[in-house]
């Protein structure tokens, strides 16, 4: 891959893949940082990377296992992650529907929510999902059934617990 793909690689995918990478982690500074960390190693990995089918699911994996990495270091040593002095650039605010999504994602469990994001989000197909995450395709299948099923709950406009026509005193 020479300089000219890799930057095409970056220009079209950064977003979406800091969007991904949001979802399943829920923190847009981390989910950036990590991404363009990820970008740093594609760099010096970009010989891999011309063999490798499909680049941007290298990078997505490469910034989900730095994002694991990190909030592993964060939590075994109880101190905050690293971050850069500087200001923040102007990002815009995501929608609730989005705020919304993200609070239910980070309320199921990291298999199920990685393959709701991978196929919902980065449009993978269950194949590439399995494929990438190394499990077979019915364990995707069945994760994305459950947590299609959990999201569905969390996100209803219905209040949990009480039942149709039940009124409060």
């Amino acid at each position: 891959m020479d300089e000219r793909e890799f930057d095409e690689l970056y220009t079209a995918s950064f977003a979406r893949l800091t969007g991904q990478l949001y979802a399943m982690i829920g923190d847009r500074d981390e989910a950036q940082e990590c991404v363009q960390e990820a970008f740093v190693r594609a760099w010096s990995h970009r010989r891999k990377l011309d063999r490798t089918q499909y680049p941007e699911a290298w990078v997505r994996t490469t910034a989900y296992r730095l994002a694991v990495s990190r909030w592993r270091r964060t939590t075994l040593s109880r101190r905050p992650a690293d971050r850069a002095v500087g200001a923040s650039a102007q990002v815009p605010p995501p929608s609730e529907a989005h705020v919304a999504l993200v609070a239910a994602l980070r309320q199921l469990p990291e298999a199920q929510r990685q393959a709701l994001v991978l196929h919902h989000l980065a449009d993978l197909s269950v194949h590439d999902v399995a494929h990438e995450v190394g499990v077979p395709e019915g364990t995707v299948k069945a994760r994305l059934s459950r947590g299609r099923a959990a999201l569905a709950a969390l996100l209803s406009d219905e209040p949990n617990g009480l039942e149709e026509g039940a009124t409060h005193a």
